[in-house]
């Protein structure tokens, strides 16, 4: 069996004294693990780091085997990570999330979300509200996805400003102003991608997507959202004051 495909390394696992397993998001065999020969030595060691874009060829004698990768390089941008706190946790958050897909389960839209904001992970502007986006899609693939269409008790698709926490569904401003101490905000660049989102409003996006994480995600599973989100998180609004600042 042989099959050749792009992939973003998702983690690395010493396996002997000379070896590793490579974990991979692939983009039409979606989460794949394969043996690296020889991927502790210094020829791979850069080109096997979480975040980098690897051209793939995975064989095995079948299909069900682990199977051996060999590799090479197409995007290796995770050194360029090194120097964003919040793009090495950025990496790490993304990758948790990944692992709860199943194996070779192909999701070919995470992959493409994926490959975008891995692209764009060291500029926070654009990595801070394009996770929380991702936050959201990965819930929908997961079969979790909040209704942000129209509002729950209305059906009116104006003023759209909280999420009900029980229901996962939007509501207006309008019928929730006298439970909005119960209900969670929903900053409007969540459902608009032309919209600005401030450093408020992510603070509310990520409260949000972590919420429904925790519930559908990560809990039913028997685990904790990990901490790479938070310290992610905090490290985002670090990096975007800090933008703000020379900014201004």
């Amino acid at each position: 069996m042989q099959w050749i495909d792009e992939g973003i390394v998702l983690g690395v696992k010493r396996h002997g004294e000379t070896s590793v397993i490579l974990e991979l998001m692939t983009q039409a065999r979606g989460r794949h693990l394969g043996l690296v020969r020889g991927g502790v030595g210094t020829r791979l060691r850069g080109v096997l780091q979480p975040g980098n874009s690897l051209r793939a060829t995975w064989r095995a004698r079948l299909d069900e085997h682990l199977g051996n990768y060999a590799v090479e390089g197409v995007n290796l941008r995770a050194a360029g990570f090194l120097t964003a706190a919040h793009a090495v946790h950025g990496v790490t958050h993304l990758a948790a999330l990944c692992r709860l897909l199943a194996e070779r389960e192909p999701h070919p839209a995470i992959y493409g979300a994926l490959e975008d904001i891995l692209d764009h992970l060291d500029e926070p502007r654009l990595a801070a509200p394009a996770i929380a986006r991702f936050e959201l899609a990965f819930l929908a693939e997961l079969g979790f996805g909040l209704d942000l269409e129209s509002c729950a008790a209305t059906g009116t698709t104006a003023e759209l400003v909280y999420v009900s926490p029980r229901s996962g569904r939007a509501v207006s401003r309008a019928a929730g102003e006298a439970y909005h101490d119960k209900l969670m905000a929903l900053p409007a660049f969540l459902r608009d991608d032309a919209m600005p989102a401030s450093p408020a409003d992510l603070a509310s996006a990520f409260a949000l997507t972590g919420f429904f994480l925790d519930r559908h995600a990560f809990a039913p599973r028997g685990l904790t959202v990990p901490e790479a989100r938070a310290q992610f998180v905090t490290t985002i609004a670090r990096a975007l004051a800090a933008a703000e600042s020379r900014s201004a």
